[in-house]
């Protein structure tokens, strides 16, 4: 057999002379391993409260339009003949919990002539009330408010 003799450090190694690492070394890894951690967490919960407030959003935006069209396509006059007061009756079952839904008709005079006489044009709103989540955790009301048209062709 033949013996090979071995370089500085690999000699060293095999030997047991080689050092492993210091405890300042290992603190300092522990350290930034804490830190990339806090960072990643952190940018974790800020996506998922945005997540959370688009949701919210987006069913407020759903229910003023679903609203909207059930107005729009609704082929009765919305006002009451004895104190022109606007109603409509919606499905309340489908409308989430924590969201509240307001409809107003108001008749427009295109004409400017003060009369009543409207043509059947009136601007429908819709306003959505709903709690939205904040970042320290508590709630706050927003409305989603949706402005449109419609004109009845009975009138």
């Amino acid at each position: 057999m033949k013996r090979t003799k071995l370089n500085g450090q690999l000699r060293k190694t095999f030997r047991g002379v080689s050092r492993g690492f210091t405890l300042i070394e290992v603190v300092i890894a522990i350290a930034l391993i804490g830190l990339i951690g806090a960072a990643v967490l952190s940018a974790l919960s800020t996506a998922s409260l945005a997540l959370i407030i688009a949701d919210q959003r987006a069913t407020a935006e759903s229910v003023a339009r679903s609203e909207m069209e059930y107005v729009k396509n609704n082929d009765k006059n919305p006002y009451d003949a004895t104190n022109s007061t606007p109603y409509y009756v919606w499905d309340s079952s489908i409308i989430p919990v924590n969201y509240a839904v307001d409809i107003a008709a108001v008749r427009l005079d295109p004409q400017n002539d003060g009369t009543d006489n409207d043509d059947g044009i009136q601007e429908i709103t819709v306003t959505v009330t709903y709690q939205e989540l904040r970042a320290d955790n508590r709630m706050r009301e927003r409305q989603y408010v949706l402005v449109d048209y419609k004109r009845n062709p009975e009138i």
